[in-house]
């Protein structure tokens, strides 16, 4: 442990200059704080800050492995945050080979947080293309901002290939714009990740002329390092008996900051001196093609039945007037859990229910048919863009809307 660690705002304009620094080898590793983060010891019990303000500029005492340029927080999804060391040479080998899947290294445009992977990807890779990202201005997410700074970003920029990287329900908001659907035609490629993209929106993206790209990853592979299904080159995927996703690479995390307990379940070596992560996801394999059916602890069970809410959600979401799906489960006397639905729809309102449950147990059985829909505004999320199915799951307890019920049978 002998590099310091910097805490600094998750900004843009004060942190490329300070991953160029940290990835020349001229400066300390970097930790982002969100502004309103309070960059607690939830980590490992380091001394990360305690906010924006009073943590920016924050040297700790405690250091990282010299090859650790970055630490990113998680969004705990699985529980606490957790603070993940990423090296120069993982951050390296990500963009390049991301590169080398797309156009070659360009331009990009920044619409995410950058106390996340995603977000901060995209300055790592503008760093190393020797370029300059296009930072979408502060404030809430809307299609007319987002149309305005890709003009912008289009009318003063060099040649060369440009990209950005969105979550799903930013594509959505995009789509359902002309103006964000036309900013969206002039990008190289769109890469779509944080969250499960439903078929149906990618299929409507593709329709529209948008060159998407769906990417799989997380925080302790670099972000993306599956393109479309397909590993980045020096990546592996298998799945173990259980169906689990296990990835390897030169893109992995050197593991958790203070957190050696969670190295030891998270990263495996195997007898040819392989290194594996551990994924909480599960998927199939066909063709070397990998398609994630969800998170092994997002599995419902209903009437002693396993139901996985991803291929549920893309079946929902390929019905006219749902705009979005996320499917979670809520404690039920006689069934276990049962299924509901928690979606936003269109202004002429979801299919009848009898319908909805028909097409999903069509395709997938009747114990993933959902007996409850729960309509809202805006579906709840936590990181960048992820659904928060805990919240989903209490409307769906406590909503007064979750009266459109059918025959349980």
């Amino acid at each position: 442990m002998s590099r310091a660690v910097r805490a600094l705002p998750a900004r843009a304009d004060v942190l490329v200059g300070a991953l160029r620094a940290a990835l020349e080898g001229d400066g300390p590793a970097v930790l982002p704080v969100a502004e309103g983060s309070d960059g607690g010891s939830s980590d490992g019990g380091e001394p990360d800050g305690t906010d924006d303000a009073r943590s920016a500029g924050r040297l700790p005492e405690d250091g990282v492995p010299d090859d650790v340029v970055l630490v990113v927080r998680t969004s705990g999804s699985t529980g606490v945050p957790r603070g993940v060391l990423l090296s120069a040479t993982a951050l390296r080998a990500s963009a390049d080979s991301t590169a080398e899947r797309l156009a070659g290294p360009g331009r990009w445009l920044l619409a995410l947080p950058v106390d996340h992977i995603a977000g901060l990807q995209v300055l790592v890779r503008s760093v190393l293309a020797g370029t300059g990202p296009t930072v979408l201005p502060p404030g809430p997410f809307r299609a007319d901002r987002f149309a305005a700074a890709v003009t912008a970003g289009v009318g003063t920029a060099p040649g060369g290939p440009w990209y950005t990287s969105l979550v799903p329900t930013q594509l959505v908001r995009l789509l359902d714009d002309a103006a964000g659907t036309a900013a969206l035609r002039r990008f190289d490629a769109v890469l779509v990740g944080g969250a499960a993209a439903a078929g149906s929106l990618l299929d409507r993206a593709r329709e529209a002329g948008v060159r998407v790209v769906t990417t799989y990853g997380m925080t302790e592979t670099c972000g993306g390092c599956v393109y479309d299904g397909r590993p980045l080159d020096g990546v592996d995927v298998r799945l173990d008996a259980t169906g689990r996703v296990w990835l390897a690479g030169p893109v992995l995390a050197v593991g958790y900051r203070g957190r050696p307990d969670l190295d030891a379940v998270t990263f495996t070596v195997d007898a040819d001196g392989r290194r594996w992560l551990r994924t909480g996801d599960l998927g199939r394999l066909a063709g070397g093609v990998l398609t994630v059916t969800g998170r092994a602890d997002d599995v419902l069970v209903t009437g002693g039945v396993n139901v996985a809410p991803g291929p549920v959600e893309d079946l929902l979401t390929g019905l006219p007037g749902i705009r979005e799906a996320c499917v979670v489960g809520v404690p039920d006397a006689e069934w276990g859990q049962a299924v509901v639905a928690v979606l936003v729809v269109g202004p002429d309102g979801p299919p009848p229910l009898a319908d909805l449950r028909r097409h999903v147990a069509d395709r997938l059985g009747a114990a993933a048919a959902p007996r409850r829909v729960v309509v809202v505004p805006a579906l709840p999320l936590r990181g960048p863009g992820k659904p928060d199915r805990r919240a989903a799951a209490a409307l769906a307890s406590t909503s007064a809307g979750a009266e459109n019920r059918t025959d349980p049978r």
